[in-house]
């Protein structure tokens, strides 16, 4: 296990409800090629702070890669909902484009 991990563990022992400790470690696990890690971890982010736009994105490239298309659409449209109601308009384009591509794929 790397010493980031190692730390990004440690701060989320010590604060379960850090919403972006939580985040460095699902993106370090999937760096380090862990996607089930990754995906975990975003699945537990969003539950707790479903307003984390930026988890929507990732989780559904990563669901991507593992094959689950479907998963990835409806991520990708709750992301959008959120970003939409939150007014981040960078988010809302590239989950908007990301929908656009996996739908592509998978028809």
């Amino acid at each position: 296990m790397s010493e980031r991990l190692t730390l990004l563990r440690t701060f989320l022992a010590s604060d379960p409800d850090d919403p972006f400790s939580r985040y460095a470690l699902a993106m370090e696990y999937r760096k380090q090629g862990d996607v089930q890690g990754c995906i975990q971890e975003l699945e537990i982010l969003l539950k707790k702070d479903p307003n984390y736009v930026g988890a929507y994105y990732h989780l559904g490239k990563s669901l991507i890669q593992i094959g689950e298309h479907q998963d990835a659409i409806e991520v990708f449209k709750k992301g959008i909902t959120c970003a939409s109601q939150l007014s981040d308009t960078h988010a809302l384009k590239e989950l908007k484009e990301a929908l656009i591509e996996v739908e592509l794929d998978v028809d």
